[in-house]
C-alpha cells in the first residue's frame, strides 16, 4: 500500500504535515506493508502554487497512492479521490510518521470537507482556486487543526 501525506518540509517522516493538501508544498509517500514501513521519498507538489480542482488528486493518482493524510480539503477533492479508488482521511496533524501511526492504528480515518469549503459551498459555485485565495479562512483552518492536537496532547498527557 502506498500513502501519500501532505508535508510542509521535506524531511521524510520527520515532515510537517501540511493542513491543507492543496495547498501544501511536498508530498511523503511511504510504502506500506502491513505496518511494516518500505520505502519513504518526497516529491513536491508541482500545483502548489497554484492548481485547478482535480489537478492534484490526479497527480497523487499518478504516483500510485492508495491513501491520502491531510488535515482538510474541499469536498470536490474527496469526490475526485472517491472516484480514483484513493482513501482520503482528513484531521492529519503532528509529522507525517505520527499521522501514518494514527492510521495504521485505525484512528485517522475518512475525510470530512473543511469548513473552508463548507463556507464556500453555500450559495454559489465557487471559481477555480477560490478556496485556496483566501488567507483568513486558511489560517482558521489552520488554528483548528492545530487546537485539535493540543487537545489530543493533552488527553494523551492526563493518562500519563
Amino acid at each position: 500500500m502506498r500513502v501519500a501525506i501532505s508535508a510542509d518540509t521535506k524531511n521524510g517522516l520527520d515532515s510537517v504535515v501540511s493542513p491543507h493538501f492543496g495547498r501544501c508544498p511536498h508530498f511523503v509517500l511511504v510504502d506500506v506493508q502491513g505496518d511494516q514501513v518500505n520505502t519513504v521519498n518526497v516529491v513536491d507538489n508541482p500545483y502548489y502554487g497554484n492548481h485547478e480542482p482535480g489537478q492534484v488528486p490526479d497527480f497523487i493518482h499518478s504516483l500510485g497512492a492508495n491513501v491520502m493524510l491531510t488535515g482538510g480539503m474541499g469536498q470536490r477533492a474527496i469526490m475526485f479521490f472517491q472516484q480514483y479508488g484513493i482513501e482520503a482521511a482528513t484531521g492529519a496533524f503532528g509529522t507525517a510518521r505520527q499521522s501514518l501511526e494514527r492510521y495504521l492504528g485505525g484512528q485517522l480515518r475518512g475525510a470530512e470537507s473543511c469548513s473552508e469549503s463548507k463556507a464556500h459551498g453555500q450559495g454559489t459555485t465557487p471559481t477555480p482556486g477560490e478556496y485556496e485565495k483566501d488567507e483568513i479562512g486558511r489560517l482558521r483552518e489552520e488554528v483548528d487543526l492545530l487546537r485539535r492536537g493540543l487537545d489530543e496532547v493533552a488527553d494523551r498527557l492526563a493518562r500519563l
